[in-house]
Formats: structure tokens, sequence, C-alpha cells
């Protein structure tokens, strides 16, 4: 299956959400689309950061201190504000989607996207925050004049990420269902492809094991090889995955050293194989 036969299953809707919320919902018809709204919850915390920051320098007695934790906390408090106050606009619909984020502020109509793709990033090594789930779109040609600052994981293609879905009100599964609507074969959704193999290890956890973030980014790129079906992307995959488990990091708490190698070894092999098991090479 080429990565193609992605967007053509999520055209026919194999990829849209169990339920689609958008039947349950007229106003949300093809002819009006679906409007996304940013989730005000960091406006919240910008809101008790200035709180603080005025208690703060109102209880200090007047003290250099409490004028330096006080001014800091108002500072936060202001560029969270303002980054939350910013304008935006995320409309999904017929014609296209209408954007007000990722520096676009136009409509960008269907015929300038070939590709988006929704999908989770693995968690990087360090980070504390709790990954998004995100959208990425793949230009058909040069008119998004922006910097593509991502790549989808159906094929590598470089694309622009619009949007971390953590930072709207509506669930991601109602999205994807819009997107499935509207986009036709030009979505993917590779959250529920992954989920729909169901293959993904739960490894113990102990003393000296595997650095947990690199094996999961590993089994994440050799598992979206599997799922594009590209041929080319799976060996290429399988290239990648060969050298960089013969020299994991070995972490205080990490992953089950034995169990991570025999997966890896089993993952390695399927990617080795034809797509089709019945196809032959030319």
């Amino acid at each position: 299956m080429e990565a193609g036969d992605l967007g053509r299953r999520a055209g026919t809707g194999l990829l849209a959400a169990p339920c689609d919320p958008l039947l349950d919902n007229p106003e949300k018809d093809r002819g009006t689309g679906v409007e996304l709204h940013r989730s005000r919850r960091v406006l919240v915390f910008g809101i008790l950061f200035a709180v603080v920051g005025v208690l703060v320098v109102l209880c200090g007695g007047g003290s250099v201190g409490a004028w330096i934790l006080g001014g800091l906390a108002l500072v936060m408090s202001g560029t969270v504000v303002v980054n939350e106050l910013k304008p935006f606009r995320f409309h999904i619909g017929a014609d296209g989607l209408t954007l007000r984020t990722a520096g676009l502020n136009r409509l960008v109509s269907w015929a300038e996207i070939d590709a988006i793709v929704l999908d989770e990033p693995v968690p990087t090594i360090g980070r504390s925050k709790p990954t998004s789930p995100t959208l990425l779109l793949v230009p058909a040609g040069s008119t998004i004049d922006r910097p593509l600052d991502g790549k989808s994981s159906v094929d590598g293609r470089s694309g622009l990420v619009l949007l971390e879905l953590d930072d709207v009100r509506e669930p991601v599964d109602e999205v994807a269902a819009a997107l499935v609507r509207f986009a036709g074969d030009r979505f993917t959704n590779m959250r529920q492809l992954r989920r729909a193999r169901g293959d993904t290890p739960d490894f113990p956890v102990g003393l000296r094991g595997y650095e947990p973030a690199r094996v999961d980014d590993l089994i994440r790129q050799a598992q979206d090889a599997l799922v594009s079906g590209n041929t080319a992307q799976r060996h290429g995959a399988r290239a990648k995955l060969d050298t960089a488990r013969r020299k994991l990091p070995i972490a205080m708490r990490g992953y089950a050293v034995g169990q991570v190698d025999d997966f890896l070894e089993g993952l390695s092999a399927e990617l080795a194989r034809w797509p089709h098991e019945d196809t032959e090479p030319e």
C-alpha cells in the first residue's frame, strides 16, 4: 500500500473516528463547515500569575525582593495573556481551510493542499510537557509562503505545522471527522492507523535499561514506515533501525534490554518483507 492509498482510505472514512460528531450537530454540516475555537486554559494561568504578582508586591512591605518577584510574575502574566489573545481562526470547510494561525491569514484552498496529517509526536528526552496531537499541512505547490517546519510521518515530505490540537476546545475525534468529510483523500489520521495495528509494545521498566524515549522514537519511525506501505521508506527505516539498535543509550531506569532487543529484531524482519506477501520485486 503506497502513501497515496492511505489518503484514499481516509476519503472513504476508514480513518474517521468510530462515531462522527458532525452527524449529530446540524450546525456543522457540509454547508457551514467546522470552526475550531482556541482553548483558554493557559489564559487562566496568565491571569493567576498577575494576581499573584500584585499580591506579592502589596504584601511585601515595599522590599526589593517583593518588587522583583512581583514584577517577574507580572511580566510572565503579560507575556502569556498577550500570546493567548492573539487573533486566531481555523475553519474547515468545503472550499479549504480559513486560517489565522501558523503565519497564515487567508483561505488556503484544497487545491493548494496535497496532504493533511494528524499525528502525535514521540516525547523527546528531557521534555516535561506532554506531547499534543498536531495537524501538518503538506503543500501541493509553492503558494504556501511559510517555512516548512515539520515532516510528514506518512512519507517524510516537508510540511507546515498548523496547530497543536491541545490548544483548541474541540475534541481530536471531532477535528478528524471534519477533515475526513471536507479534505477527503488528502487527510491521513496516523494516530488511528497505529491504534488499528494494535502492536505497540509495553516494555517493563527496570534499572539500567534502554532509554525509553529513544526506543519509542525508533519504534514509531519503523511503524510509520510499515503503515505507509512504501517500499523505499520501509527499507530506509530498517537501515536506520538496525544501525541505531546496536548503540541504544542506557538509562538508570529504562526498558528491559532483552525484550527490547527481541522486539526490534522482529520489527526489522517485518520491515524487510515486501508490503504484500504475494508481491515479488520487479
